[in-house]
């Protein structure tokens, strides 16, 4: 199954030295080397934003590159748009983005690659299917 690797993994691959997290950067090398990483527009734009050098901002935007974005169609704002709603009668309280990941793996069969915690609580009211690893 192909997976949808959440910024936050990202970031602790592409920004984190230190020693933690890595049994999570060692799954994300896995993903990448059995081709299964998949990346969408939303997410790259997170893991690109906050950059203040332009050299280093354009060297991770080259290695991006690499992942093709997976295209986003109507049906997943929509379906984005009523996890939305569906969470939000529970109380639960999300990003557009991350309902967006919720609705793009669940339409692509998909599987989710994070250590979001709200993702956790989505699970219970949405089809998703998170990464284990």
């Amino acid at each position: 199954m192909n997976v949808i690797v959440d910024t936050c993994i990202w970031s602790l691959a592409l920004r984190r030295s230190d020693e933690t997290f890595i049994q999570e950067k060692e799954e994300l090398i896995q993903l990448i080397d059995q081709g299964r990483v998949i990346l969408i527009g939303p997410i790259r734009q997170e893991i690109l934003s906050g950059i203040k050098e332009t050299k280093q901002f354009e060297k991770l935007k080259m290695n991006l590159a690499s992942f093709p974005d997976h295209q986003i169609n109507s049906s997943d704002y929509e379906t984005a748009a009523s996890y939305f709603n569906q969470c939000r009668t529970k109380g639960l309280q999300g990003s557009n983005t991350n309902f967006l990941i919720c609705a793009v793996a669940v339409n692509n069969d998909f599987s989710i690659f994070t250590i979001d915690h709200d993702f956790i609580r989505f699970k219970k009211h949405l089809p998703i299917k998170l990464h284990q690893y």
